[in-house]
């Protein structure tokens, strides 16, 4: 298995559903392609934004980190 490509903060926050056709996010320093999944719409999930690091935010999420193991892993955060 090959290793995961390293992203910094400004190339994941082009990724933000406006600027390039992928919407990732991040969480624990491991991003994810949330492309596909209509809760993220246009880069956007609730109040929450695509394109960043979504670890703090989620402590008021109403649901838990298990969310991720559905996504897609595409890199991780410098």
């Amino acid at each position: 298995m090959s290793e995961l490509p390293i992203y910094t903060k400004n190339q994941l926050a082009l990724r933000n559903g406006q600027d390039k056709p992928e919407i990732w996010v991040a969480y624990q320093n491991i991003i994810y392609d949330v492309t596909e999944s209509g809760l993220w719409k246009n880069g956007k999930h609730y109040e929450h934004w695509a394109g960043q690091d979504l670890t703090e935010e989620l402590e008021d999420a109403p649901h838990t980190y298990a969310v991720f193991s559905r996504l897609k892993v595409v890199g991780n955060l410098k």
